[in-house]
């Protein structure tokens, strides 16, 4: 059985029969070349052929899942279909956007902040959401005290993607808020403020897309398609919202899978 096995796997390193100290101790560290290969075959030949792994069952939290989602898009309604040369104009809008924002990318980073505002960090989920959203969306109010409409207070209408604000942010941060807004439009109805910030975001995307920008885009476009579909009151400037958010991610972006047929 050996020879047989040895003829499929042959060693890589093949050693005669050395000539040994009778006190040659395997479990003391080898003080030759010969000792030190004869103690590797003593370890191999003591390898058992076949290794199984002893899990227990319950020290796993839960069972390991992967939710791949492989549909594309829901059709817009019926009319609001857009053109292929409105998605056309939208693209080459978007891409002198982007060409614009690394260009002067430097210049408008250089810009002080307003003392009012205050970036969060990164891995601050909540502090975006409020950041971007204000606490009017965030806390889903439906309108302001009649005092408090008298000027504008961003911690309550929100931050506007202000070129100096997004300027200062890095690919990760970029990525990281997409994710908090799309996890937060997963749930939640779409907005303005939203609007806004997802077409800021992904002007600031860079490309080639990593994978986890990729995936996140997908998802993007696949929610704009579900609430497109169930806009009942067929708001035309919402429809027009959403099918632009559809038609960057699947145009420019290289997704056609999702794009929207002409009309």
């Amino acid at each position: 059985m050996e020879s047989g096995l040895e003829e499929l796997m042959p060693r890589l390193l093949p050693v005669g029969d050395c000539d040994l100290a009778e006190d040659f101790d395997p479990t003391v560290p080898p003080r030759t070349p010969q000792e030190y290969l004869k103690r590797v075959q003593i370890e191999a030949a003591r390898c058992p052929d076949v290794v199984v792994a002893q899990i227990d069952p319950r020290k796993l939290k839960k069972k390991p899942t992967v939710n791949i989602s492989i549909s594309g898009c829901q059709p817009a309604p019926e009319g609001y279909s857009p053109t292929l040369k409105w998605q056309q104009q939208q693209v080459a809008n978007f891409s002198a956007v982007r060409q614009s924002l690394n260009k002067h990318r430097n210049h408008w980073r250089s810009q002080h902040l307003d003392s009012n505002v205050t970036m969060p960090k990164s891995e601050d989920e909540e502090g975006w959401k409020k950041f971007c959203l204000g606490e009017r969306v965030y806390s889903e109010i439906d309108a302001l005290p009649d005092n408090e409409n008298l000027g504008i207070d961003y911690m309550k209408v929100g931050f506007p993607p202000l070129l100096s604000i997004v300027s200062r942010m890095n690919q990760a941060t970029v990525t990281s808020v997409l994710e908090y807004l799309i996890s937060w439009f997963g749930e939640k109805k779409f907005t303005p403020e939203l609007g806004r910030w997802l077409y800021a975001l992904l002007a600031c995307l860079e490309k080639p897309l990593l994978p986890e920008a990729h995936s996140l885009i997908r998802q993007l476009a696949r929610r704009c398609s579900e609430v497109r579909a169930l806009e009942e009151n067929k708001n035309e400037e919402q429809i027009s919202a959403l099918n632009l958010i559809i038609c960057l991610v699947s145009r420019y972006f290289d997704q056609r899978d999702l794009a929207d047929e002409p009309s």
